[in-house]
């Protein structure tokens, strides 16, 4: 990854908990909350396999450049959301976004580290990618208290665009 793309693309992603404060915040009844995060996992599962296959395929960097397109889609949807079913498209396109990115970080790790060492691998990913959620979500918290939700999601879609610009840049061995 270039260094443009490394800082960027851990702030691109926080909680999905702001999928839920962006349905609330549009609107949606209490009860209905929930189905945002069951349309994300089903977009998620459905694109997991596809997206799986095609990592064997087609480069990282494509497939990582796909899926930050789809955050972008996703922040955007849900920075300019106004009724319940923008939230219901962010949601989905959060979902497809994780389908692209989420076993491809793992088949990173696992293609990267020496079979010996591929438990501290995963487990050290997992520390970083954990700390980094939690970073970009106290980000994403401050921003949302400080100027609403959209500048969150739009703050997020432009963290993803720069990370996929650092991809789209980045020559790898040269």
């Amino acid at each position: 990854m270039s260094a443009l793309t490394k800082p960027l693309f851990p702030l691109a992603r926080f909680s999905e908990a702001f999928l839920i404060l962006r349905a609330q915040d549009v609107g949606l009844t209490f009860g209905f909350v929930p189905v945002v995060m069951i349309v994300m996992n089903l977009f998620y599962s459905l694109f997991a396999y596809p997206a799986g296959a095609a990592s064997d395929r087609f480069s990282a960097q494509t497939l990582l450049i796909c899926g930050l397109g789809m955050l972008c889609v996703a922040d955007i949807a849900l920075a300019f959301a106004e009724a319940s079913w923008m939230v219901f498209i962010g949601a989905a396109f959060w979902g497809m976004h994780m389908a692209f990115t989420q076993g491809l970080m793992l088949k990173l790790v696992a293609d990267t580290v020496s079979r010996g060492l591929r438990g501290t691998a995963f487990g050290a990913f997992n520390l970083v990618s954990g700390i980094a959620l939690l970073l970009a979500s106290v980000i994403a918290g401050y921003l949302w208290s400080l100027f609403g939700p959209s500048a969150t999601f739009i703050t997020g879609a432009l963290c993803a665009a720069l990370a996929a610009t650092g991809l789209l840049i980045y020559r790898p061995g040269a």
